[in-house]
C-alpha cells in the first residue's frame, strides 16, 4: 500500500486492536515510559511522569483496556488459517523460561490430570483415559510475542469435548492452569470453547516430545504462544481471574494473536 493509493475505508477495530497490542507489549514499557516525557499520555491519564508507580498504574490500565478490547473483538466462530503438512517448520523450535535441557520429565505411567473448580465430575484423568477421548489434528501457526512465528502439527482432544465430559459450567469467565515446570496461566472460557482449541497429546504424528509439552499442552491458534501452557498438571474453572505467569511481568492477559 502507498500513500498515493489509501484504502478506501479504515478498519477501526483491526486498528484498535493493533494499536492496543503494541501498548501493552512488555517490549514497549520502556518506549512508553520515554513518550510520556513529551506529557500528552500524562494529561490525558493525569499521572505523574516522575512517578513510577504511577506509570505502572496507566500501563496497567491500558492492559485491561486492551483485554476488554480483545474479547469483544473475539469471534468464537472464526477459524485460524490451517496448513498443509508441507509447510511445518522442522525442526519445530523449542520456546520456554528454561534451556531445553530443564524441561521437565514427567511419568506418563502415574500421570494423573487434576481437574477442580465449577465442574460436575473432579476425578482425575489418566493418560489412557485422556487418549480414548475423540482425537483430532490441526496443522496451524504458533505466533511468539518475541515476533518469530512456527507451524505445526498438534493432535488431540478439543478442549470444548473434555469440558462438556467433566460437566464444566461453561457460563463460568475462566480456566486456570497449573503446570509441572511451575508455568500457570488462564484463558477465558470463550476461546476455551473454540474448535480450534485443543488438549495436545502429540506433534506431527507422535507423542508429544517432552520439549513441546508432554504429557499435555494447551494449542490455541487464536492466542500468542505464551498462552499456550505445557506439562499442564491441573486445570480448574473459576469466575475469579487466576492470571498467569508472564501476565505477572506485564504480559497481556487476553494474549490474542
Amino acid at each position: 500500500m502507498t500513500e498515493s493509493n489509501p484504502p478506501a475505508k479504515l478498519d477501526r477495530a483491526l486498528l484498535m486492536k493493533d494499536a492496543m497490542r503494541e501498548l501493552s507489549a512488555p517490549t514497549r514499557r520502556l518506549f512508553l515510559r520515554r513518550a510520556l516525557s513529551l506529557g500528552g499520555l500524562a494529561m490525558l491519564s493525569g499521572c505523574s511522569i516522575s512517578n513510577d508507580k504511577s506509570v505502572d498504574s496507566f500501563l496497567k490500565g491500558v492492559s485491561r483496556f486492551n483485554d476488554r478490547v480483545q474479547g469483544w473483538l473475539f469471534d468464537p466462530n472464526r477459524l485460524a488459517p490451517t496448513y498443509p503438512e508441507s509447510m511445518i517448520t522442522r525442526p519445530f523450535p523449542f520456546n520456554a523460561f528454561y534451556a531445553r535441557s530443564q524441561a521437565p520429565r514427567v511419568d506418563g505411567d502415574s500421570y494423573r490430570l487434576e481437574v477442580s473448580g465449577l465442574v460436575a465430575d473432579k476425578h482425575s484423568w489418566t493418560l489412557p483415559e485422556l487418549h480414548q477421548l475423540p482425537q483430532v489434528d490441526q496443522v496451524t501457526r504458533h505466533i511468539c510475542v518475541e515476533g518469530w512465528s512456527a507451524i505445526g502439527k498438534w493432535g488431540g482432544v478439543r478442549f470444548s469435548t473434555f469440558l462438556q465430559r467433566i460437566g464444566a459450567d461453561t457460563s463460568a469467565r475462566y480456566i486456570g492452569f497449573k503446570c509441572s515446570d511451575d508455568y500457570y496461566t488462564s484463558i477465558d472460557m470463550a476461546t476455551a470453547l473454540h474448535p480450534q482449541t485443543l488438549l495436545t497429546l502429540s506433534y506431527d504424528g507422535q507423542t508429544l516430545p517432552r520439549e513441546y509439552g508432554f504429557p499435555m499442552k494447551l494449542r490455541m491458534p487464536s492466542k500468542l504462544g505464551y498462552k499456550n501452557p505445557k506439562h499442564i498438571a491441573a486445570l480448574f474453572v473459576t469466575n475469579t481471574n487466576p492470571g498467569g505467569y508472564w501476565e505477572h511481568y506485564g504480559y497481556n492477559w487476553f494474549g490474542g494473536s
